[in-house]
Protein backbone atom coordinates (compact mmCIF):
# COMPACT_ATOMS: atom_id res chain seq x y z
CA UNK A 1 0.00 0.00 0.00
CA UNK A 2 1.44 3.36 -1.06
CA UNK A 3 1.40 6.12 1.55
CA UNK A 4 -0.49 9.22 0.45
CA UNK A 5 1.76 12.26 0.06
CA UNK A 6 0.99 14.81 2.78
CA UNK A 7 -0.09 18.26 1.67
CA UNK A 8 2.10 21.17 2.68
CA UNK A 9 0.96 24.47 4.17
CA UNK A 10 1.48 27.32 1.66
CA UNK A 11 2.75 29.88 4.15
CA UNK A 12 3.78 33.04 2.29
CA UNK A 13 3.02 31.66 -1.18
CA UNK A 14 1.55 34.09 -3.67
CA UNK A 15 1.54 32.02 -6.87
CA UNK A 16 -1.67 30.05 -7.16
CA UNK A 17 -0.46 27.86 -10.02
CA UNK A 18 2.54 26.68 -8.00
CA UNK A 19 0.27 25.99 -5.05
CA UNK A 20 -2.15 23.86 -7.08
CA UNK A 21 0.46 21.91 -9.00
CA UNK A 22 2.71 21.23 -5.99
CA UNK A 23 0.30 19.58 -3.51
CA UNK A 24 -0.34 22.40 -1.04
CA UNK A 25 -3.44 22.97 1.06
CA UNK A 26 -5.80 25.53 -0.43
CA UNK A 27 -9.07 26.96 0.87
CA UNK A 28 -11.21 27.00 -2.27
CA UNK A 29 -12.48 30.49 -3.01
CA UNK A 30 -13.49 29.88 -6.63
CA UNK A 31 -17.15 29.88 -5.57
CA UNK A 32 -16.83 33.64 -5.07
CA UNK A 33 -15.91 34.33 -8.72
CA UNK A 34 -19.54 34.97 -9.78
CA UNK A 35 -19.99 37.39 -6.87
CA UNK A 36 -16.82 39.26 -7.81
CA UNK A 37 -17.96 39.44 -11.43
CA UNK A 38 -21.36 40.79 -10.37
CA UNK A 39 -19.86 43.43 -8.07
CA UNK A 40 -19.72 47.10 -8.91
CA UNK A 41 -17.01 48.56 -11.07
CA UNK A 42 -14.49 48.49 -8.22
CA UNK A 43 -13.95 45.66 -5.79
CA UNK A 44 -12.10 46.51 -2.57
CA UNK A 45 -10.54 43.68 -0.56
CA UNK A 46 -10.40 44.55 3.12
CA UNK A 47 -8.62 41.67 4.83
CA UNK A 48 -5.88 41.48 7.47
CA UNK A 49 -2.25 40.94 6.56
CA UNK A 50 -1.31 37.39 5.52
CA UNK A 51 -4.96 36.57 4.79
CA UNK A 52 -4.57 35.43 1.17
CA UNK A 53 -5.32 38.59 -0.82
CA UNK A 54 -2.37 38.14 -3.19
CA UNK A 55 -3.11 34.45 -3.57
CA UNK A 56 -6.74 35.23 -4.43
CA UNK A 57 -5.59 37.73 -7.07
CA UNK A 58 -3.19 35.15 -8.46
CA UNK A 59 -6.05 32.63 -8.65
CA UNK A 60 -8.20 35.12 -10.57
CA UNK A 61 -5.33 35.86 -12.97
CA UNK A 62 -4.94 32.14 -13.66
CA UNK A 63 -8.70 31.75 -14.09
CA UNK A 64 -9.00 34.48 -16.72
CA UNK A 65 -5.65 34.02 -18.50
CA UNK A 66 -6.35 32.44 -21.91
CA UNK A 67 -2.69 31.39 -22.10
CA UNK A 68 -3.39 29.00 -19.21
CA UNK A 69 -6.24 27.24 -21.06
CA UNK A 70 -4.22 23.99 -21.49
CA UNK A 71 -3.76 23.84 -17.68
CA UNK A 72 -7.31 24.86 -16.79
CA UNK A 73 -8.52 21.34 -15.98
CA UNK A 74 -5.49 20.64 -13.74
CA UNK A 75 -5.84 23.98 -11.94
CA UNK A 76 -9.63 24.19 -11.59
CA UNK A 77 -11.07 20.78 -12.50
CA UNK A 78 -11.76 19.56 -8.97
CA UNK A 79 -12.94 22.89 -7.54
Amino acid sequence: MEQQKLKRIPYGMQNWEDLRLSNYYYVDRTRFIPEIEAANRYFFFIRPRRFGKSLLMSMLCQYYDVRKAPLFERLFGDL
